[in-house]
């Protein structure tokens, strides 16, 4: 059964699990061993493109949404907050945070980004206030697809078309598309919180 959260508590939920995944994608791009497959499709079409990254963001996040909308997967207010409080977090993490110097603290940051990072979106995902653009699109898949595989392909798609268009992948990179979807999916399910078909499809 889904747990439901109230309004106030959910907000505040959102709010500190994007503070959260924020922290995570600070220490990512600190440890500068490769982003997550969707951030590498959006640099990837960034370079490409010779558009801001801002401007690919907004425009593959459209294309994300849009898809999950048809088959199902209404917007909410956490599908505009999350890309605005995540960017805003990074943005602070990345003037607080300087970049390491030599191997071993650049794998310590690496370490820690990842379960931070399962820990933002599980979080986020559990306030039920929307889903971001690439969770919605694994959530529009489940079913057939369990979210944990749907969610590990959205980025793994994200991270082979990115590197396709000219954008940098690492060992974070790889080790993010593995891990992601089956830590994020466990946390959900074991809070109780991953509603897997929010609404009927829309025909």
């Amino acid at each position: 059964m889904r747990t439901v959260i109230p309004g106030r508590a959910a907000a505040t939920q959102l709010v500190s699990s994007c503070v959260i995944l924020g922290a995570g994608v600070t220490l990512l791009l600190r440890a500068a061993y490769g982003s997550d497959g969707y951030s590498t499709l959006v640099s990837g079409l960034s370079t490409s493109a010779g558009v801001p990254f801002a401007v690919a963001n907004s425009l593959v996040g459209i294309a994300f949404v849009l898809v999950a909308w048809r088959r199902g997967i209404i917007p909410g207010p956490g599908t505009i907050a999350q890309p605005v409080l995540v960017g805003v977090s990074v943005s602070i993490g990345l003037g607080l945070l300087s970049a390491p110097d030599g191997t071993v603290a650049r794998v310590t940051l690496l370490l820690l980004a990842l379960p931070t990072l399962c820990v933002g979106v599980a979080g986020y995902l559990g306030s039920g206030t929307g889903a971001a653009p690439a969770e919605a699109l694994a959530l529009s898949y489940d079913p057939p697809m369990p979210f944990r595989w749907g969610y590990s392909l959205v980025q793994f798609g994200g991270g082979l078309v990115g590197w396709a268009l000219g954008a940098s992948v690492g060992v974070g990179t790889f080790v993010a598309i593995l891990m992601l979807g089956p830590v994020v999916d466990g946390l959900l399910l074991r809070a109780g919180t991953l509603d897997r078909r929010p609404v009927a499809p829309v025909h």
